[in-house]
């Protein structure tokens, strides 16, 4: 978790968990656990298993499937 913010696009809350080589807030790792989930109980065996560089590419991929409506906003509220 060598990174000072989230590795999505737009999203500027700190690093919460690992996301292969990059990090991820609370928000994202939750939604990341879940699209794991989704494609199949043996993503998370085979992603166990992965060096980082391959979860880099996993992580990629889910990347793309995020909305940028879907980045939370951690602007102060007023």
């Amino acid at each position: 978790m060598h990174d000072i913010r989230c590795f999505v696009p737009n999203c500027q809350a700190n690093p919460y968990a690992p996301a292969g080589t990059q990090s991820v807030c609370k928000d994202h790792f939750l939604n990341f656990l879940t699209w794991r989930r989704r494609r199949g109980p043996q993503m998370f065996v085979k992603y166990a298993a992965m060096t980082m560089e391959e979860r880099d590419a996993i992580a990629a991929e889910w990347a793309k499937t995020i909305r940028v409506d879907e980045v939370p906003s951690n602007s102060p509220k007023t």
